[in-house]
């Protein structure tokens, strides 16, 4: 199996590193000018992952046409134009994986949908979701995940091709719902840190709770099935999101409620924007979100927003 991973951030080097691993054609794309490619071009590490001779490092895109499988991990923001630029290459009968958490401010659409938009119609698209970091899975700690497609075949296909012993996939059934949890976790790790940069860390069981269930709400508001948020791309990813020394949006709620610079990508921080428009397209609560989002975008007091979905008005456990 040929593969191009496209992205050299951490996610996509440790994805490049991973199939590369389990006996994978694999070419790592990168853009010439990006400081991570020259990095890896230089180093062959990038402080987190050695990529072996045996895994291909190239800034030439043209390295789709010859693949089977292009497996993607950009920021959601840039993804479509990436695609803009992946059109042009009018590609046929390959399979997308979209290794990446979010939904696009402008449009609320997410990246699955986003995908299919600029490509034939003999391409399939799947997505590769669910808990881990690359420093533990690097060090051989293992976990399991998600793939998940609109095509039956497609999903069991790379299941069984990705699967090894380090991650065990699970096939998910929910394409809407496994996305949109997925991209909703990393808005309750924002609200996380701020909890520990407050040190009210013992509150997280209940934003653990209550955000599970307002992602719920907003699956079924969207036309999903509402338990996708108990699964492995939402509520089984919390313990990498909400509690992991490595989580960039656990850091970042961190920072912002001590004051303090984080300069590393944090995408909850554009998906509580995104997630406001849709609170407001389907008519849905989202508290959380909306602390988040006043935090981050409004300025508003991290404390208080946090502190106040606390003392709102008494409710039902599951309501």
């Amino acid at each position: 199996m040929k593969i191009t991973v496209i992205g050299t951030g951490r996610w996509g080097s440790f994805i490049a590193w991973y199939l590369n691993h389990i006996g994978k054609d694999v070419t790592l794309y990168g853009r010439e000018s990006s400081k991570k490619f020259q990095e890896f071009k230089n180093t062959k590490s990038n402080g987190l992952i050695e990529i072996p001779e045996s895994l291909k490092l190239s800034s030439d895109l043209d390295n789709v046409i010859d693949s089977e499988v292009i497996v993607v991990s950009v920021g959601a923001q840039n993804f479509r134009d990436l695609m803009k630029q992946l059109q042009e290459y009018k590609l046929k009968n390959k399979i997308f994986v979209l290794c990446m958490k979010g939904i696009e401010i402008a449009s609320t659409e997410r990246l699955s949908q986003i995908a299919e938009q600029y490509l034939d119609y003999t391409n399939r698209v799947a997505v590769w979701l669910g808990p881990g970091h690359v420093q533990e899975f690097y060090k051989g700690v293992p976990n399991c995940m998600v793939i998940d497609s609109k095509d039956e075949n497609c999903k069991e296909y790379l299941v069984k091709e990705f699967s090894s012993s380090l991650i065990r996939f699970y096939y998910g059934n929910d394409l809407l719902g496994n996305e949109i949890g997925a991209a909703a976790k990393n808005v309750i790790g924002i609200a996380a840190g701020v909890l520990d940069g407050l040190g009210l860390s013992s509150l997280k069981g209940a934003l653990m709770s209550r955000g599970t269930r307002e992602v719920s709400r907003l699956i079924e508001k969207m036309g999903g099935n509402p338990l996708s948020a108990y699964g492995l791309c939402h509520l089984g990813d919390y313990e990498a999101t909400v509690f992991s020394e490595f989580s960039h949006n656990r850091r970042f709620g961190e920072m912002m409620a001590k004051k303090e610079t984080f300069d590393k990508l944090a995408e909850g921080y554009f998906t509580s924007k995104a997630m406001m428009k849709l609170k407001e397209k389907y008519n849905v609560e989202l508290p959380i979100t909306e602390a988040v989002y006043n935090a981050c975008y409004l300025n508003k007091d991290p404390k208080l927003e946090i502190e106040s979905l606390f003392l709102r008005s008494i409710k039902h456990e599951f309501a």
